[in-house]
């Protein structure tokens, strides 16, 4: 079943931001989620904090060109070669978006009380300009996005539900941060998937 190819840009200043709808079909969704939280390898990442350590509020996993190590806020990566599910997600993304990706970081967030603070993907790996595909499967979670610079401009809130891809490019990693709230809210479960080109041999 085809996805529903229906975008909808975001108008903010120094980003290109662009969300899709129902990239994947419901029963596309419920089965790549179903087969993604059984069957990739989560790990329990840990971070050092004012000299403390303490668990990422998350699960992570990181998949693709396995030549590819990605290092983010001190955790240095090792790839797993990409399998079946992944790859139909990514061939899917390739196909709209005209680019190709080497990596796909994914993130569980099991409750409400996981989630991701303020940041921005602009480490060196991903090149000046990075272009990141972002897959939501399962609960319904606020993408939260704030100027860096800018006081004037309001917070922007996108509700990435299940099936949705949103697609961030050009300068958006430069001038926006964003993040993924934790809540005190009973929700589910969601995976987060971002696709991304490493320029690392």
């Amino acid at each position: 079943m085809s996805h529903q190819n229906k975008s909808i840009g975001f108008n903010l200043p120094d980003a290109q931001i662009c969300l899709y709808d129902q990239f994947f079909s419901k029963e596309e969704s419920d089965r790549l989620y179903i087969s993604l939280a059984e069957n990739i390898n989560w790990q329990q990442d840990q971070i050092k904090f004012f000299g403390k350590i303490y668990d990422v509020p998350r699960l992570t996993a990181l998949y693709g060109d396995t030549r590819k190590t990605y290092k983010y806020s001190g955790i240095l990566m090792q790839p797993h070669p990409w399998n079946e599910d992944l790859l139909f997600i990514k061939e899917r993304i390739e196909k709209e978006v005209e680019a190709e990706f080497s990596t796909c970081l994914l993130n569980y967030y099991r409750t409400g009380s996981d989630g991701n603070s303020w940041h921005q993907d602009n480490e060196k790996e991903l090149g000046r300009n990075p272009i990141i595909a972002s897959v939501s499967l399962g609960e319904t979670r606020p993408f939260q996005l704030r100027h860096i610079q800018r006081n004037d401009l309001k917070r922007v809130d996108i509700p990435l539900t299940h099936g949705s891809m949103l697609l961030m490019k050009d300068s958006t990693q430069h001038f926006w941060k964003h993040r993924i709230p934790k809540t005190k809210r009973d929700i589910g479960p969601r995976i987060n998937l971002t696709f991304r080109i490493i320029k690392n041999e």
